[in-house]
């Protein structure tokens, strides 16, 4: 790890400006970054795949750890509030079960009392060739997805390239399936991002990025709406190991009924399968006005796989996502 100034902000306006105003950086690597619990970042800082010359510290910022209703049934969700919280948080579990539930299989109960809401949100790609110090790839300004050819076991199957990472956050395809949005504080002042538009393929903006925000950008909060589905809400997960590990694939799913058990409406979301929260407009169409019939759930997991092209050696994460859709949906059924 290369030395660095560390400076803690009082205000998300100074944090804006402390992360401006350093000595231009000699490339991107090295440009000033936020940082709160720093699970993340200081990996890869250890790890000389970045090397910023200033952090600015945004734990001293008030206001930023808190879970508040919006008096409308919805939730705003402070960057700062730990992964333990959003997990044990009642409103949540009671209201947003399936957010609990994502939180809950994030990494080790240590790594979520110190890990955020919006550090989960940004965190880097896990792919090996991106995390090798002395690997030069897409991701990182070389000119090759070393991947799409290589050992691509965990590797994306959905809307990859030229790059095929797979996003890694656990909370981010439920957040999509539950319709949040994120407040965002930077240079040109404060605007609101759907969590659907956040999130950036290698196809689209600039392949060294995995989401919209600027150099500048803050995520201050996390905006929760009431809605008919968030109470049928799950997340289910597949990890190799059975803690301290990222998804293989997961499903983020939340439904909503009329009269007895008919979908109303559906929301299905993939992780750990493409470069961004892998929505399943299809599959969820196709639910809504039917029964969650064993009939049902086979083809709507058929569904949320169309389009799918995996690489030489993760064919496998086909059917093990449509599995755990339909273990999801049935989840919902039988809740």
């Amino acid at each position: 790890m290369k030395t660095f100034e560390w400076i803690n902000a009082g205000t998300v306006s100074e944090a804006v400006q402390l992360l401006g105003n350093a000595p231009a950086p000699t490339n991107a690597d090295e440009a000033p970054r936020p940082i709160a619990g720093g699970q993340d970042l200081l990996n890869l800082m250890k790890d000389y795949l970045v090397s910023p010359t200033r952090l600015v510290n945004l734990k001293h910022i008030s206001g930023l750890n808190q879970i508040k209703s919006d008096g409308k049934g919805g939730l705003t969700i402070g960057a700062l509030v730990t992964l333990s919280e959003l997990e044990n948080h009642e409103g949540v579990r009671k209201t947003f079960p399936g957010l609990s539930q994502a939180a809950h299989s994030i990494a080790t109960p240590q790594i979520r009392n110190l890990g955020t809401v919006g550090g989960n949100l940004c965190q880097r790609p896990r792919c090996w060739y991106f995390r090798l110090e002395d690997v030069v790839c897409l991701k990182k300004g070389g000119s090759l997805c070393y991947a799409a050819e290589g050992e691509n076991k965990y590797n994306a199957i959905l809307g990859g390239g030229p790059s095929y990472i797979v996003h890694p956050s656990d909370l981010a395809p439920m957040l999509v399936a539950l319709d949040a949005s994120v407040s965002v504080t930077g240079a040109d002042g404060n605007r609101t991002i759907p969590l659907n538009k956040f999130f950036t393929l290698p196809s689209e903006g600039s392949i060294r990025r995995e989401n919209v925000l600027g150099n500048q950008d803050i995520i201050t909060h996390i905006n929760l709406p009431a809605s008919e589905f968030a109470a049928h809400s799950t997340y289910i997960k597949f990890k190799e190991r059975e803690s301290l590990d990222f998804a293989l694939a997961s499903v983020a799913a939340a439904v909503s009924f009329a009269g007895t058990k008919i979908v109303k409406e559906a929301r299905l979301v993939l992780g750990g399968v493409a470069p961004i929260p892998w929505r399943a407009p299809d599959a969820e169409a196709y639910l809504t006005g039917k029964s969650l019939t064993a009939e049902v759930l086979a083809e709507a997991a058929q569904l949320a796989l169309k389009g799918a092209q995996p690489l030489a050696k993760n064919g496998y994460k086909v059917p093990l996502t449509q599995t755990l859709v339909r273990r999801a949906l049935a989840n919902l059924s039988n809740a």
